[in-house]
């Protein structure tokens, strides 16, 4: 095809305009033994049959002819083009003039048909051809070119192939005889409509022969179909109409048929379309993705585009290139469409070769300036500041020049690289994290070292927030806390830039903070709460309380100020934000709303009932017998309410009672003072030890803080003391429930005491002594005090022996007394003598 002294190859010409010359050849081979008439017809619509000076025959077997070919050029007002080849007959020539002059519009729409159904099989093709280089085992690589080639062709896989086992998707993309590849909407359309009729059967029936590729072109069957639909109707006795669909291939048309040529009356003729007659449309590309940066340092680097599948599956566009703008100058790049790879790719080489026709000069590329390499150049300073770098596809359709889409570029290394993640690394777990640098479109890989030494790949993909920063999925699964390196490599650069990074154990999970105006108290609820270091409210610092590995597997964590700092001037309701500092030096922020403040109520007065004659007086005041009643005073500075409680418990919760106003243990003496009354045998049973203490809870369930309320005592029942006439000996002391008794002396410092030893089940104790002022006894319940016990000291007269008492706890034995004549140390697992039944006194 020559236009204004330019020449292109068929393939490369997607359309005519008038003037255009066309140069015709029947490729016939040397042998051939019957002679073809090719006829060259020019049409101007359905309604207007073409003149007689629009058809020209080229009897293909004249020497000249077979020689030189014919050149025919296109006349004015012409819309169509289309070639005959058929078999000389008396009469040929005439018989087809006069068909397509008695029914133009049939042969238009032949035209129309054929050109489109040769489009669309150039796609499939296109596709068949490209899928083959996958290894067909590699389902990850089909899938991802099956994408691009699908893109790029505008076709739809049959995306049911990809859920089926790897080793047969390659078999279900390439299987088209049951339409499982693509969606050719126009060729299901005809086929429906013909899929009752002899002509579909036969032509379906003859596209699974092996010369009709076996299957492999009947996704787009149904276009011929419709095509001898049309021309069916139309024959004479001498010729029936065939089409033909064409594969340009740079100067050749390839013809394909789906119906087998005969050479006996009706003979047939076989149909060739030409492109139309027209102005050019230029290819509608566009950016795959406008976002997406191109790296120029890539080998062999894809510029995705899309929107003319045209580009891709013919020779139409050609001798494009990238005009590159911004940054500094460089030669343009070359390009060629490569739909394998999803968009346009550099030229393996400066330029492309055109065939030479006879008569016309070859058509130059278009002036750019390309360098020898055919890549360009990135600045040779990398810290140099980087302007923004954009590229043009400009190339030419046919015979025009034409002006694609302006793509952003990068041609150089990205700098600077560093984390720019809101959360830190979790080890244990997938992680999505953030890089940041001068630019990201350079990348070939991101890669981290396990501790094992193993070097392995992680994903990443472009990050929506702008072409500085890529998100990295990295999995930690098998990494423990500390730190690591991911090491960047980029396309052009030997370098590797290294981030570094620091891991963490799975963070502390806060729930909530309960914090009442007022206090310097804060109870946190989460899990993980032993990493908790410190909360900070308003520069005032609250500290975990107790031991932070108690916290480990709790849920709760009580905060504490120091004591010097004064109380928050917090109002309830206020809206705080909490920053709690992990130990690891992570920060987490925690939101908190201040309750209203907790009850506070002051002890005033309490007193303990009376109880039985125990001769023991008890020295510390906050002792109350486990038999006796307490009765206390509590005032409030807010109003009491009536169904308010006290709760009374043990520090470690063993002992825990409530008193109410509803119970009767509370009575109020006026709005703010209260009385309660505690039973703590009835309450904690004979069991019951230790310190007690008291805190007031409000109607909602708020408790207030603890305050020491009494220490409950078991007190033994001490009965007598009986000492022997003579003032060296020692006494014995009678009771029951003597194992209550923590040790026993003579004198309040203890300087010489009798221990009671644990187990003990004896009901009598042997001591020195006592003066006439009583002895001391230390009780078990509360052995910091020395209670003072007043007990009439009985005497035994004349040689009556003394009543023969339980095994005793024996006493220390004098210190200026000789030993008795009965031996005074006696092992306690020991039997004592006949005439003493208690253990020998052992010194202190």
């Amino acid at each position: 095809m020559t236009r204004n002294g330019k020449t292109l190859p068929i393939a490369s010409v997607p359309n005519l305009q008038p003037g255009d010359k066309l140069w015709l050849f029947a490729d016939l081979p040397r042998t051939q033994s019957v002679h073809y008439l090719l006829v060259s017809v020019f049409l101007r619509g359905t309604t207007n049959p073409p003149p007689e000076t629009w058809f020209t025959k080229i009897e293909t077997w004249n020497k000249k002819v077979r020689e030189e070919g014919v050149t025919i050029t296109v006349p004015d007002e012409a819309q169509q083009a289309i070639l005959f080849l058929a078999p000389e007959t008396g009469g040929d020539y005439t018989t087809l003039r006069s068909a397509v002059q008695g029914r133009p519009g049939i042969f238009v729409r032949a035209s129309q048909d054929l050109s489109e159904a040769g489009f669309e099989q150039q796609r499939i093709e296109k596709y068949l051809d490209l899928i083959k280089d996958v290894p067909p085992d590699d389902a990850k690589a089909l899938q991802e070119h099956s994408t691009l080639l699908s893109r790029t062709l505008n076709l739809k896989p049959n995306a049911d192939c990809f859920k089926k086992p790897a080793d047969q998707q390659f078999s279900c993309l390439t299987q088209t005889g049951s339409q499982t590849l693509l969606d050719d909407g126009h060729g299901q359309t005809v086929a429906s409509l013909l899929s009752n009729g002899s002509a579909s059967d036969f032509i379906n029936q003859a596209s699974y022969t092996g010369m009709a590729g076996a299957g492999m072109y009947s996704a787009y069957v149904g276009a011929v179909v419709d095509l001898i639909r049309l021309t069916s109707n139309l024959h004479t006795a001498q010729y029936q109409y065939i089409p033909a669909i064409a594969f340009p291939q740079q100067e050749q048309m390839n013809l394909r048929l789906n119906t087998p040529p005969s050479f006996h009356n009706p003979k047939s003729v076989i149909v060739i379309g030409l492109p139309a007659i027209q102005k050019a449309v230029p290819p509608p590309l566009r950016a795959s993705d406008p976002k997406h940066i191109t790296c120029l340092l890539e080998p062999r680097v894809a510029v995705p585009v899309e929107g003319a599948p045209l580009v891709f599956s013919t020779a139409f566009a050609h001798d494009l290139y990238l005009h590159v703008t911004g940054g500094s100058p460089r030669p343009d790049i070359p390009l060629v469409a490569d739909a394998y790879k999803g968009g346009l790719v550099i030229a393996p080489e400066k330029g492309r070769k055109l065939l030479p026709t006879p008569g016309a000069e070859p058509m130059a590329p278009p002036v750019s300036g390309k360098d020898d390499s055919g890549t360009s150049k990135s600045p040779s300073d990398p810290t140099a500041p980087h302007t923004p770098v954009s590229g043009t596809i400009v190339g030419y359709w046919g015979f025009d020049q034409f002006t694609g889409p302006t793509l952003p570029l990068q041609d150089f290394n990205g700098t600077g690289w560093k984390l720019s993640s809101d959360g830190p690394l979790i080890a244990g777990r997938d992680n999505h994290l953030t890089l940041v640098s001068t630019g990201t479109a350079c990348i070939e890989k991101i890669s981290v070292e396990r501790p094992s030494g193993r070097i392995i790949d992680v994903q990443w993909k472009p990050s929506e927030k702008g072409a500085s920063v890529v998100d990295v999925t990295l999995s930690l699964k098998s990494i423990d806390p500390g730190s690591l390196h991911l090491d960047v490599h980029q396309y052009g650069s030997d370098a590797v830039s290294s981030v570094s990074a620091q891991t963490f154990s799975e963070p502390a999970q806060l729930n909530a903070l309960a914090l009442h105006a007022g206090d310097t108290t804060a109870l946190l609820n989460g899990t993980s709460l032993d990493q908790v270091k410190q909360l900070t409210i308003d520069n005032l610092a609250f500290h975990p309380v107790g031991d932070p590995a108690a916290a480990e597997h709790g849920q709760t964590l009580t905060l504490t100020a120091a004591p010097s700092d004064q109380a928050p001037k917090m109002q309830a309701g206020d809206h705080l934000i909490g920053h709690v500092s992990l130990r690891d030096g992570r920060t987490l922020t925690l939101p908190i709303t201040v309750a209203p403040p907790r009850p506070t109520v002051t002890l005033l007065n309490k007193s303990i009932g009376k109880g039985g004659n125990s001769p023991i007086h008890l020295a510390n005041a906050d002792d109350l017998p486990i038999d006796q009643k307490l009765t206390f005073a509590l005032r409030s500075q807010n109003a009491f309410p009536r169904d308010s409680k006290i709760e009374i418990a043990s520090p470690d919760d063993a002992l825990h009672t409530t008193l109410s106003v509803s119970s009767g243990s509370l009575i109020l003496q006026n709005s703010h003072t209260i009385l309660g009354t505690l039973d703590p045998l009835k309450s904690f049973g004979t069991s019951g030890f230790g310190p007690l203490r008291l805190r007031p809870v409000s109607p909602d369930g708020t408790a207030g803080d603890w305050i020491p309320l009494a220490t409950l005592v078991r007190l033994p029942s001490l009965d007598n003391i009986h000492c022997p006439s003579d003032p060296s000996a020692g006494c014995t002391l009678t009771g029951s429930s003597l194992y209550l008794v923590d040790a026993v002396a003579i004198d309040s410092a203890f300087t010489t005491p009798v221990d009671v030893p644990e187990g003990f089940v004896g009901n009598t104790i042997n001591l020195p002594r006592p003066p006439k002022s009583g002895f001391y006894l230390k009780l078990r319940d509360e052995p910091e005090s020395s209670n003072l016990v007043n007990l009439p000291v009985q005497i035994q007269r004349g040689t009556q022996p003394a009543p023969t008492p339980a095994p005793a706890v024996a006493a220390p034995p004098p210190a200026a007394t000789p030993a008795p004549e009965t031996p005074s140390t006696v092992p306690a697992a020991s039997t004592p003598p006949p005439q003493q039944q208690s253990p020998a006194p052992q010194a202190h």
